[in-house]
């Protein structure tokens, strides 16, 4: 295979949350693969960009005015918006809004054909499979007005676990519809990952997988590490990967599944209560 297949030469990727952490590295390095970038934050943005724009997630006012704004067409759409359990309007941030801004795009036929569009999900989200059926209700509400009222109605859905659930079940269901469209979409699924955030939230974050990794000699994950996946997702050299929550994780979850490792949380997470050795 050609490195060519893995560049983003005359690319144009669109960035949203990428001031610091994983969309940060994810931009940065599409830049370095020859993408020109246009990058939404609330915060600055602390490096090189053909654009950037000043956006309130929680606003579809000020999602709205900044989308409106978008000149031309895009061929790489980075997902990478997220914030922690307790933030007021977690679900607008960590879902409704991106969706809103992906649904914008498509609807404009500004996401180019042969495109590709990557989120970021979470391993508080591995469960979605057993919330299936709440999910994919809320998944219904297919605008913003709808899904903001469907989680005011539903107590505990505000909820950073639950919006890493819907990015999981929205990737799967909606990778067939993208494909007729001449798109694809798929997210990571990051270990424990040493960003701002987690740094903010490190018992909870940075703690969990801290056996395995330590057992191993290994730190938690850099942002550039999951920049690279989230690149090669987007590139052509992944052209056949649509609908995949890929985890990235230096392989804890499949070890502990398995039994391998000893991790109960894992398998609690999953619903599995045994592994062989």
């Amino acid at each position: 295979m050609s490195e060519a297949a893995y560049r983003l030469d005359g690319k144009r990727a669109l960035v949203v949350g990428g001031a610091t952490g994983m969309g940060a590295a994810a931009a940065e390095l599409a830049a370095e693969l020859g993408a020109s970038l246009t990058v939404l934050d609330v915060a600055d943005i602390p490096y090189p960009c053909e654009h950037s724009h000043k956006v309130d997630l929680r606003s579809r006012e000020s999602v709205d005015e900044v989308v409106e704004s978008l000149d031309g067409n895009f061929d790489v759409l980075f997902s990478c918006a997220g914030v922690a359990q307790g933030t007021r309007g977690i679900m607008l941030i960590n879902f409704i809004s991106q969706r809103h801004i992906i649904d914008y795009l498509i609807s404009r036929q500004q996401l180019n054909s042969g495109g590709s569009v990557v989120m970021i999900s979470s391993v508080a989200g591995v469960s979605w499979q057993t919330n299936l059926d709440k999910v994919m209700d809320f998944l219904s509400m297919d605008d913003w007005e709808s899904a903001q009222a469907w989680v005011a109605e539903h107590e505990g859905t505000d909820d950073y676990a639950f919006s890493k659930q819907v990015i999981n079940a929205y990737v799967a269901n909606h990778s067939y519809h993208f494909l007729k469209r001449g798109l694809r979409i798929n997210a990571v699924l990051p270990g424990p990952t040493d960003t701002p955030l987690a740094r903010a939230n490190a018992e909870t974050w940075l703690g969990f997988g801290h056996g395995y990794r330590e057992e191993l000699g290994l730190d938690p994950l850099t942002p550039s590490q999951i920049g690279q996946t989230m690149n090669f997702l987007v590139s052509d050299a992944a052209s056949g990967v649509n609908g995949v929550t890929l985890t990235v994780d230096y392989g804890h979850i499949p070890a502990s599944l398995t039994g391998a490792f000893d991790d109960p949380i894992v398998k609690y997470l999953y619903g599995v209560t045994s592994g062989a050795n």
